[in-house]
C-alpha cells in the first residue's frame, strides 16, 4: 500500500458561493471516478483557491458528500504569482492505493486545462 498523491484543478467565472461549490463537487467527483477509490481510502485533502475566490470555503462542498464527513480537508490560499490563472480552486488529494504513480489519474477542468496540458492529454488517453 502506498500513500499517492492527486492532483486537480478547475475555474469558476465568479466569485460566488455556489458556483464555488457546485465547481469543487464536480472536480472531486471527477477525481474519484476517474481513479475509482473510495473515502475510506482517503488520508487527507488539501485545498487551494487563488485570492479573487472568497465567497466560500470550498472545503464546505466536500462536507456535505455522504461517505466525506470525517475526511480531513485543509484550506488555503494559493501563492500569489503575478499572472496566474484567476478563479482557480485547487485539489490535492490523498489516498492509500495499491496503484503506481503511473496509474494515478490527475484531473483539470474548465480553464485550468491550460495549466497542464500535458496532464490533461495523458488522461484523456487513459480514460478513453
Amino acid at each position: 500500500m502506498f500513500l499517492r498523491g492527486i492532483r486537480g484543478a478547475t475555474t469558476v467565472e465568479h466569485n460566488e458561493e455556489q458556483e464555488i461549490l457546485t465547481a469543487t463537487g464536480e472536480l472531486l467527483a471527477t477525481i474519484v471516478e476517474v481513479n475509482d477509490f473510495r473515502p475510506e481510502d482517503i488520508c487527507s485533502v488539501f485545498i487551494t483557491v487563488t485570492e479573487d475566490i472568497t465567497a466560500t470555503f470550498p472545503a464546505r462542498a466536500i462536507r456535505t458528500m455522504v461517505g466525506w464527513e470525517l475526511v480531513p480537508l485543509m484550506c488555503s490560499l494559493e501563492v500569489p504569482v503575478e499572472n496566474a490563472l484567476p478563479k482557480c480552486i485547487r485539489l490535492m488529494v490523498q489516498i492509500n492505493t495499491t496503484k503506481s504513480q503511473s496509474e494515478i489519474n490527475h484531473i483539470y477542468l474548465k480553464e485550468a486545462k491550460a495549466l497542464r496540458p500535458d496532464i490533461v492529454k495523458l488522461t484523456n488517453e487513459a480514460t478513453r
